[in-house]
């Protein structure tokens, strides 16, 4: 009898994902430095320690390359919130307006 080998499906890795969407930015680096950043950047969101995504664009913008723009430091955490803690969509809301 032939044996039916089925392959498990494929998982998501966030962090894939999250540094596929940083490389649409041209926000390049260490793939595991750039996950552990953007989970630490949420992480200070939901502990309060960056009380709006201005703060929290600051502190990413301090831990990437010198050359990273404002605009690619708040790409960056939009990417963070959307990947690791989507439940902080309410700090970017609150800098849109």
């Amino acid at each position: 009898s032939a044996a039916l080998v089925m392959a498990a499906p494929a998982q998501a890795d966030p962090d894939i994902d999250f540094a596929d969407q940083l490389h649409a930015f041209g926000i390049y680096g260490q793939r595991d430095y750039n996950a552990w950043l953007g989970k630490i950047a949420c992480k200070r969101l939901v502990k309060g320690v960056d009380g709006t995504a201005y703060a929290s664009a600051e502190f990413i913008s301090l831990n990437l390359a010198r050359d990273t723009s404002q605009t690619q430091a708040f790409q960056f955490l939009g990417a963070a919130v959307a990947t690791y803690c989507p439940d902080q969509v309410g700090v970017l809301q609150a800098a849109a307006r």
